[in-house]
């Protein structure tokens, strides 16, 4: 026993070896250092015991080199040596001046010539940022009241400093919400037992309905690239067709009782927009379509219905190219003179025809001026095709017909491109026949801008008119103030432009026409108040007269001042 004790007493264990071997490196390196530095001719540096040891305990507390690492000392030796081909030799004695880096020469200061106009420039850079900050709150425009977007937004979002409305309800505040969007209920007016806390009546802002509702397709917008490669089989689209006839009657029947403010029909092609009477300063129901084609306006020419075009641009109308369009628009601005035949330019045509048949001009030849002279004005009539200035204002008696025509119309419902066999899609802020409930999903968070934390709400998706303002008056009751930032869609632009260039229409005195718009403002809150809507949002979208309408990009409220907004 006591042999194997001594035979395992000489023998060394890993750790002690690895050990030594690690002290033999650091002391042949120190000596290696120490050698060249002899060389070099620089004074020797005299270490005691006492450094030596802290040295290699500076050493062995290094971290342990990786062994499974990708070893890159063979491709840095080879650069090495490729590059001490091209080096001249370097003497020992000049080790110490080659290692130590070189600095590049200083450049020469050259001096140009003076400029007076850049010095200009420069001085005048900060006044500048100022006239364009100056610029941009010209640009603003301050109101007592919210004007209402008749476009609709894809995405809004609010900041306030303050803590907005919570987003994660409760079961109570659920429940209330849904329970006074449904039944149209205002809670801060009727007496009820539902919660009428913020969050209960932020959530009750973010319904509405539609339909057809396909949880698999986009069905706003339709031209989304998701609905790419999605068929729809003839049984399917019988179903649906029959479906959306009987929901589209329905919703018109309510539209024209004033039981709805409004709806949108979205087509592949294009928009409508139904409003009641008592919106916009009108006193009959009326629809606004964007964009329309020279086809669609034959087509509803054919079927007897007359339209304006309020964003028509004057040089198409001047050079006689929309002559329907002008005797359509003059016969609904003046009813007292509709007996009286529009003018028209066939008497003028047939005595140009009669004068070039006078002069000799051959049949060949006027057929031939006759055609291009056709080409030229049809060329002109479709210049503002699918543009805003082609929104079609159908009013009053022919409203009706246009309601005939969408639901005959074989252009409604498309049959080729995507969702094909698909009807259009109905939107509406309250219920109608066949119609789901849609829901808006916010997300708040907290940002922090130019060093300040405010709240914030994003809401994606479908919003129509009258989100903004429900929210807005909630937010005016409860918040000093707030800010928000929106995002329209562009195919509806068309329709808050028209409805403001109606009502700026001079059409009578101004102070007749104060005391009318006062009369129609009036009356359309009256005939609405059944509507479904929060009596403050009616109010709003039936206001008529300066910044009743406009386009919204951004709206800032603080208590005290009123509406900014651009």
């Amino acid at each position: 026993m006591s042999s194997d004790a001594t035979l395992a007493s000489k023998w060394t264990r890993p750790d002690d070896f690895i050990k030594l071997q690690r002290l033999k490196q650091k002391k042949k390196q120190l000596a290696a250092r120490v050698s060249n530095n002899n060389n070099c001719k620089r004074p020797t540096l005299q270490l005691d015991e006492t450094d030596k040891s802290k040295l290699l305990e500076a050493k062995l507390a290094q971290k342990r080199k990786n062994p499974f690492a990708k070893s890159t000392e063979v491709a840095k030796k080879q650069r090495v040596e490729a590059e001490v081909h091209d080096l001249p030799v370097v003497t020992a004695s000049s080790c110490f001046v080659r290692e130590t880096p070189t600095r590049p020469p200083a450049a020469k200061l050259v001096l140009q010539k003076f400029d007076a106009q850049a010095f200009a420039k420069l001085l005048q850079q900060p006044y500048a940022e100022e006239e364009d900050d100056a610029a941009l709150a010209a640009q603003q425009k301050h109101t007592a009241h919210l004007p209402v977007d008749w476009c609709l937004k894809t995405r809004a979002r609010f900041f306030c400093p303050t803590e907005l409305p919570a987003i994660q309800l409760k079961t109570s505040q659920l429940a209330s919400g849904l329970t006074s969007f449904v039944r149209c209920i205002d809670t801060q007016q009727s007496e009820s037992t539902l919660d009428i806390s913020d969050a209960t009546r932020f959530n009750q802002c973010t319904y509405y309905w539609q339909h057809p509702h396909l949880p698999w397709l986009t069905l706003y917008p339709r031209n989304s690239k998701e609905n790419i490669g999605v068929t729809v089989g003839e049984r399917e689209r019988k179903a649906l067709a029959e479906e959306w006839d009987y929901s589209f009657r329905g919703l018109f029947q309510l539209l024209r009782a004033r039981q709805c403010p409004y709806f949108y029909l979205c087509a592949n092609s294009f928009t409508v927009l139904f409003r009641a009477a008592g919106i916009g300063g009108r006193a009959e129901s009326h629809a606004l379509v964007t964009p329309s084609t020279r086809g669609m306006r034959m087509a509803l020419r054919q079927e007897g219905i007359e339209f304006t075009m309020p964003l028509k641009s004057e040089a198409g109308g001047g050079d006689g190219s929309f002559t329907e369009e002008s005797s359509s628009s003059s016969t609904m601005d003046a009813p007292e003179e509709a007996s009286v035949p529009p003018p028209t330019g066939e008497d003028d045509e047939d005595d140009d025809e009669a004068w070039l048949e006078s002069l000799g001009v051959d049949e060949r030849e006027l057929r031939r001026i006759q055609s291009s002279h056709a080409r030229k004005q049809q060329a002109a009539e479709m210049r503002e095709d699918f543009s805003d200035n082609s929104l079609l204002l159908i009013d009053g008696v022919e409203c009706q017909g246009f309601f005939s025509y969408l639901l005959n119309a074989k252009s409604a419902i498309s049959n080729v491109g995507r969702l094909a066999g698909v009807p259009p899609t109905l939107l509406s802020p309250v219920a109608f026949p066949k119609a789901t409930m849609q829901h808006l999903v916010p997300r708040s968070k907290k940002v922090r801008l130019d060093g300040v934390d405010y709240f914030s709400i994003d809401i994606k998706g479908l919003i129509l008119p009258t989100f903004l303002p429900s929210v807005a008056e909630l937010l005016c009751e409860t918040r000093q103030m707030f800010s928000s930032t929106l995002a329209s869609s562009t195919n509806t632009l068309a329709f808050s432009k028209a409805s403001q260039k109606v009502l700026d229409s001079p059409e009578a005195p101004q102070e007749d026409r104060k005391e009318d718009t006062a009369a129609d403002q009036v009356f359309g809150e009256q005939n609405l108040s059944e509507c479904g809507l929060l009596p403050s949002v009616v109010g709003s979208i039936c206001r008529t007269g300066q910044h009743a309408v406009g386009l919204l990009e951004r709206v800032c409220y603080q208590r005290g001042e009123g509406y900014a907004w651009s």
